[in-house]
């Protein structure tokens, strides 16, 4: 609702001219609300228009229209978040108002305001960006730096969760989902999905020393009282029943034993009870362990699907904003 600026009187003026044209100014201060949208934030352009109308005179006795000058800005003007878009749009129409039930002239000028962006890029995008790509350096960190590792994934986490917090808390609170929601969500779960593989290697490398520490428990015994003639049958439990075979020995290269049946199958090897977690290259003949191979490549996943979506993430933000 406009006021009219009153100190001791009212900022208004008079003139009527020879031709009989009457000039009439007043000098105004009003606060005009605008409905603005978020789904853009921090890369938002709000348009505000201004309605000007007669109240009681329909467009019959009284035509509204721009000057020449039109509307007039103070360039001194400065805003802390938007920068006022330049030339102003002017319209004239005519409306029909049905509580009035007549044809008003109306005139209407159209503000518009851009959002400067660099602010949010040092305070919000870049920050949060290095948190991102500090979670990765845990990759690089083995399960013998549990602790570390951990505190490194989490304090990430808390550090991104710290800093959208106090970043939601300057825009009003609104129901849809906002491109500064989005690129926090992006960022978050990245940080999640490097403690979810911590998890993982660390399941994986439980498993691994439980296989290894499992088996060489109990073949060396057997072998060791093969070589003493302490056991001439190898038993083995078949149902409810125990079945003794006679223990052979077959040729093999100095220093090794392998224990065969009556004409049974040579013993699985130790690589292959490793299969899940662990094996063997076969060019290289270099034991692998699933939960570092799952490291090594986390190093170059991880940065690849950020990347992914930085890029996807600023063209189209960019290309909805203009």
């Amino acid at each position: 609702m406009p006021e009219i600026a009153t100190l001791t009187h009212k900022f208004t003026s008079v003139t009527l001219y020879k031709n009989k044209t009457v000039r009439y100014a007043a000098r105004m201060h009003a606060i005009i609300a605008c409905q603005m949208e978020f789904q853009l934030y921090p890369m938002d352009i709000q348009v505000c228009p201004i309605y000007i109308e007669s109240f009681s005179s329909n467009n019959q006795k009284v035509k509204l229209r721009w000057s020449d000058s039109g509307v007039t800005l103070n360039p001194e003007l400065k805003l802390l978040q938007y920068n006022l878009g330049q030339p102003l749009e002017l319209e004239e129409s005519d409306g029909y108002m049905p509580e009035k039930v007549g044809n008003f002239s109306r005139l209407t000028v159209y503000f518009r305001f851009e959002r400067q962006i660099g602010h949010h890029l040092i305070q919000t995008f870049a920050p949060s960006s290095l948190v991102v790509m500090l979670s990765w350096f845990s990759f690089w960190l083995g399960l013998d730096a549990i602790p570390g590792r951990v505190t490194l994934l989490v304090t990430c986490m808390l550090t991104l969760v710290t800093m959208f917090t106090g970043l939601r808390a300057d825009i009003p609170p609104v129901a849809y989902v906002k491109a500064l929601d989005l690129w926090m969500a992006g960022c978050m779960v990245s940080v999640f999905a490097a403690l979810a593989e911590f998890v993982v290697v660390k399941v994986l490398d439980v498993q691994y020393q439980y296989q290894v520490n499992k088996i060489p428990k109990v073949l060396p015994m057997r072998i060791s009282n093969m070589e003493k003639g302490q056991c001439a049958t190898v038993a083995s439990w078949e149902g409810g029943a125990v079945r003794s075979r006679k223990a052979t020995q077959t040729p093999t290269t100095p220093g090794q034993t392998s224990l065969q049946g009556n004409g049974g199958p040579p013993k699985p090897a130790r690589r292959q009870s490793l299969l899940s977690v662990a094996w063997t290259d076969t060019d290289t003949g270099v034991e692998k362990i699933m939960w570092r191979e799952i490291d090594k490549v986390s190093r170059a996943v991880f940065p690849i699907l950020f990347f992914v979506f930085v890029l996807l993430y600023w063209p189209i933000l960019l290309m909805k904003s203009s």
